[in-house]
């Protein structure tokens, strides 16, 4: 006897793949990045991403948006940059004798966040509330952001001249902070034929728009019924606490990381058309969940070993529930 899904994903599968092919119109490789970056907008999540300058951070984010029926806003992080500059602030209306609130940028569904690192700790804390929550308090009043709201943020890792490092509180505020390296030689190659072929064409001007703002609601909230084994449940519970009793670690993750990992596991399943979630989904999830939620100690990390080496390590000692 054979059982059918319980939950009907073919739409979702066949939106997804629209997505895909056309963000591969434009990206060469990162195949990865690309089912991350998926699995953070079906899991409703906000994504970092690291690279050193070059590898297309920013264009991946702006293509992703254009290939979402989306508001679109763009906020360039500086060392001056003030939180009303992000936010928004009271102007005084001369025809009504009276202050309104002038909406920021961060009143957009999708918001990039092009080098998050550049603004100072005061800057920083704005986005507590609207990542978290998604509102914002101005002046004792409250505004809520419209769904769906997704916050990706790059940031270089080498550079330190004129950069912050971000909080924690804000760190563990992402979902996923995905790491992008240097092209192969062959995926090297294909970018200089594609850009040798472009010319004077703008690269982005063929992607077409492919999910709707009601599509993405309709989807996260697909990716919520995704079934979870209470063995599963527990596998996740055992990965986080062992960051929290290892010694290479300074700090563990937060209850709030069991939950991304959860609620990534699930966007995983669905992306790969089940309606149920496997160790593999758990396994994949949790670099990424984990990698900027813990603090390797300070005399391993002059060891030079990393906190993906650790949780990897970790990930491996767990067993597998069968």
């Amino acid at each position: 006897m054979t059982f059918g899904a319980r939950t009907d994903l073919s739409n979702l599968q066949r939106s997804i793949n629209a997505v895909k092919q056309q963000l591969n119109t434009v990206i060469v490789g990162q195949h990865k990045m690309i089912d991350q970056l998926l699995v953070a907008i079906l899991s409703n999540g906000h994504v970092l991403l690291e690279g050193v300058p070059g590898v297309a951070k920013t264009i991946t984010a702006k293509l992703l948006s254009k290939t979402l029926s989306l508001d679109f806003s763009r906020i360039q992080f500086t060392p001056d940059l003030m939180p009303s500059d992000i936010l928004g602030t009271s102007v005084f209306d001369l025809s009504k004798s009276e202050f309104t609130f002038k909406k920021g940028p961060i009143f957009s569904h999708f918001v990039l966040i092009d080098e998050i690192n550049r603004a100072p700790a005061k800057t920083q804390a704005a986005l507590f509330e609207v990542m978290e929550e998604r509102q914002i308090t101005v002046e004792g009043s409250t505004y809520t952001m419209e769904a769906p709201f997704l916050v990706i943020a790059t940031q270089n890792p080498i550079e330190q001249e004129g950069t912050y490092r971000l909080p924690e509180a804000q760190l563990d505020r992402f979902l996923f902070k995905i790491t992008i390296d240097y092209p192969k030689l062959d995926e090297e190659i294909s970018i200089l034929q594609r850009e040798n072929a472009l010319q004077d064409r703008n690269k982005l001007e063929k992607i077409e728009r492919v999910l709707s703002q009601a599509d993405i609601i309709k989807y996260q909230a697909l990716v919520k019924q995704v079934m979870v084994e209470p063995q599963l449940i527990e596998y996740i519970a055992k990965i986080v606490i062992n960051t929290r009793e290892n010694a290479f670690l300074y700090l563990g993750a937060s209850p709030r990381a069991s939950i991304a990992i959860l609620n990534a596991a699930k966007g995983y399943a669905a992306l790969r058309g089940r309606d149920f979630v496997t160790p593999d989904d758990i396994r994949d999830s949790a670099v990424p969940v984990l990698r900027h939620r813990v603090v390797v100690a300070p005399e391993r990390e002059m060891e030079g070993i990393s906190s993906e080496q650790i949780i990897k390590q970790i990930i491996d000692t767990v067993e597998i529930p069968r």
